[in-house]
């Protein structure tokens, strides 16, 4: 069954998109590693997390795609940092999100 995203607003689409990007501990772990490092060679981040090399790649290009992430090669390597622009808007429009949902939390059910 295909999902039917285009009957749905492009600001919960692009929502849907970022909780994506952000839904696998791994791509979550690489964000905290570049938040406090500020930039980290692929290699780096493989040592850092209980995943191969290979995996590891797979989430960093996920991440790139995304825009989550910058990449630039620097001679045999690929360096890595937060793509600043990026993430305030993901956060605009997870906080916009949040703010929606939480108005109210009482349930009478």
């Amino acid at each position: 069954m295909q999902a039917k995203t285009e009957h749905f607003s492009t600001d919960l689409q692009t929502i849907a998109q970022y909780a994506r990007l952000l839904s696998h501990p791994a791509r979550v772990a690489i964000i905290y590693l570049l938040a406090e490092k500020k930039q980290c060679i692929s290699g780096d981040i493989a040592e850092e997390l209980p995943l191969s090399r290979s995996t590891v790649s797979q989430h960093l290009q996920e991440l790139k795609q995304g825009g989550l992430i910058k990449g630039e090669i620097c001679g045999l390597n690929v360096n890595y940092c937060l793509n600043t622009e990026k993430w305030q808007e993901v956060r605009q429009y997870f906080e916009y999100f949040f703010n929606q949902t939480t108005t109210s939390f009482d349930c009478d059910c």
